[in-house]
């Protein structure tokens, strides 16, 4: 399930890609999900949506899953071959890349899912990345996509928490839980301490 600002973005973007050629693909990455979302996996996802769309499969796509296929045993496309295809269909299309809460993504997976994508953006130009996170990764992101990304910081309003809070604590029917010192006390401090979050468009959006 995609944070309501990515929500909007993938869907604006959903948008102006309609009736075009264009893909739009994103995923969103849960921390309590991390040993399920591997850089095989999350890359492996995208190039499902993205094929899935396509009227007509390239045939090296093809060719790939078969020489899989014929493996001993037989088994599923590896980071390099998903890589692989992904630089090859992406360069047919626009296509668009929404990752959310890459924060959350563990450490080493997080680092070739930024390897991986860089190894697209060099064979396909026409793709852009979208991807949220908390500040901590900005380093990380622009040391694997140098020279491609561009920060723009969101900051939650202290105000508008404030009054959101107002509205949540009104609608607690424990009342003999909450004094007024308390509810100064949550008022003043949750909206002092709110972490920032980062949102990471890697380059300018496609003009559609």
């Amino acid at each position: 399930m995609l944070t309501d600002g990515s929500s909007l973005v993938v869907d604006r973007l959903c948008d102006q890609a309609s009736g075009r050629n264009a893909a739009v693909l994103c995923f969103y990455l849960d921390f309590a999900a991390r040993n399920e979302q591997s850089a095989t996996n999350v890359l492996g996802s995208l190039l499902k949506q993205i094929v899935s769309g396509m009227e007509r499969i390239p045939e090296e796509i093809w060719r790939i899953f078969r020489q899989q296929k014929t493996t001993i045993g037989g088994r599923r496309p590896q980071l390099v071959d998903i890589v692989r295809m992904l630089q090859l269909v992406t360069s047919y299309q626009p296509s668009f890349v929404c990752l959310d809460a890459l924060d959350e993504c563990g450490r080493v997976q997080r680092a070739r899912i930024l390897d991986s994508l860089q190894q697209i953006l060099e064979k396909s130009p026409g793709t852009r990345i979208f991807a949220t996170g908390r500040p901590h990764i900005q380093a990380e992101i622009e040391k694997r996509l140098p020279g491609q990304v561009t920060i723009v910081s969101v900051s939650p309003n202290r105000v508008d928490i404030a009054r959101f809070l107002r509205v949540k604590l009104g609608e607690d029917d424990m009342i003999d839980a909450m004094d007024d010192g308390l509810e100064a006390d949550i008022l003043q401090k949750i909206p002092e301490n709110m972490s920032q979050m980062c949102v990471r468009p890697t380059m300018p959006r496609i003009q559609l």
